[in-house]
């Protein structure tokens, strides 16, 4: 079996994101995916990446991973990084059907068959815009359906709390900070802003007491010291993580700011590679490993980091704020891996648009995800989808 072709789609109403298809001579296929850039990985891909694969075998799969490794683009979760993560997502898919085995199971077994979700609370619109992910993109009481979780969480937070314990989720994320980050460019937080940002937490605790954890988003906006001052205001409310306060190109800097937080320091899905995640590990304030397969360099590069961080016993998030195929890997990966502590995900996403575009998403009930026992990573891309007026396909044979 050869690789015969590289295909790739996007399409404008979703214009963050691309999907990669890997083609062979005997008919069978990869599906792969990142976000962020896609014009710009779809040329990457298709002017550097296809050259170097087509006519390798696929069972090959290390060597297939060694040939997309470029002199520049791989310390940074650039381009070509998201060009070869979306490749490499495809090639194990490709991979796992070839063997016929589901992608856990191809990836060495499973360490368990659910694995606990949280939900972040984004809105339908989230990632649709293409300023990518903003706290802006909220619908302003506009509700394309009931789980319009942005805006509930900056309106009333406890209620939607609620609704999540009604569903059986037990644990959320919510980025009230983000709001004065984005005026002051992370650099301070006015006495109203900061009783705004705190409300939220402050409603969640009054309607659900203890009953659901939080996860404290900072999207990696903030300076250094008013992080530590955001993280001592949040000690009241007993926060289950505090994930990429400040930008995380100094990992060092997370001793720093762990003296001022008194919970799991969680980074960070914009890390690329096992080097960067080895020096967040060396700081000893590890709380939590949370990569992003569509970002970090694939299912190859997730499974070595996963197994790194199971070294210094720490466990593992994968991120999911995307599209559907990295949320399907990236449930596999968190049932194989052993130290998988919690799986991302996002009802907005998972009701609503991810069902327009694919097939064999992951279930999610009472809080729990389970997998479909199709081959590879089991999603599929509706067929309509190629033949969309807004779509862009190119193919490389």
């Amino acid at each position: 079996m050869k690789i015969s072709a590289i295909k790739t789609l996007r399409l404008a109403e979703f214009a963050n994101i691309i999907w990669v298809v890997i083609e062979t001579d005997e008919g069978i296929t990869g599906l792969g995916e990142t976000f962020f850039g896609a014009s710009a990985v779809e040329a990457y891909i298709h002017d550097w990446c296809a050259l170097r694969l087509i006519g390798k075998n696929p069972l090959h799969l290390q060597d297939c991973v060694n040939q997309l490794n470029d002199y520049i683009g791989w310390r940074g979760a650039g381009v070509e990084t998201r060009a070869y993560s979306a490749l490499d997502i495809a090639l194990w898919d490709l991979f796992a059907k070839i063997l016929q085995l589901p992608l856990a199971d191809a990836l060495g077994g499973r360490s368990r068959d659910k694995i606990r979700t949280y939900n972040t609370c984004a809105g339908y619109k989230y990632v649709r815009d293409k300023r990518g992910q903003s706290v802006e993109n909220w619908n302003n009481g506009q509700a394309e359906g009931p789980y319009e979780d942005l805006e509930a969480f900056l309106t009333d937070a406890g209620a939607l709390a609620q609704s999540l314990l009604d569903d059986g989720i037990t644990a959320m994320k919510i980025w009230p900070f983000d709001i004065a980050a984005e005026r002051s460019g992370g650099l301070e937080i006015t006495p109203q802003e900061l009783r705004t940002a705190l409300k939220p937490f402050e409603q969640i605790r009054s309607a659900v007491g203890d009953d659901i954890d939080i996860m404290v988003e900072f999207h990696s906006l903030w300076s250094l010291p008013m992080a530590k001052r955001i993280a001592r205001e949040l000690a009241p409310f007993k926060t289950y993580w505090h994930e990429d306060p400040f930008r995380m190109d100094t990992p060092s800097d997370v001793k720093d700011y762990a003296q001022s937080c008194d919970t799991w320091v969680c980074a960070s899905e914009t890390f690329n590679g096992t080097a960067a995640f080895r020096q967040y590990l060396e700081t000893g304030c590890a709380g939590v490993v949370m990569l992003d397969l569509s970002w970090c360099g694939g299912v190859t590069e997730a499974r070595k980091i996963a197994g790194m961080a199971e070294a210094w016993k720490v466990p593992v998030a994968p991120h999911d704020c995307t599209g559907p195929v990295v949320y399907a890997a990236s449930c596999h990966l968190s049932m194989h891996a052993k130290n998988a502590l919690i799986q991302e995900s996002v009802r907005a996403f998972y009701t609503g648009w991810y069902p327009e575009l694919a097939e064999g998403l992951p279930e999610v009930e009472r809080g729990m995800i389970t997998l479909n026992e199709a081959h590879g990573h089991g999603i599929a891309l509706k067929q309509e989808l190629w033949s969309r007026e807004d779509a862009t396909i190119r193919r490389t044979a």
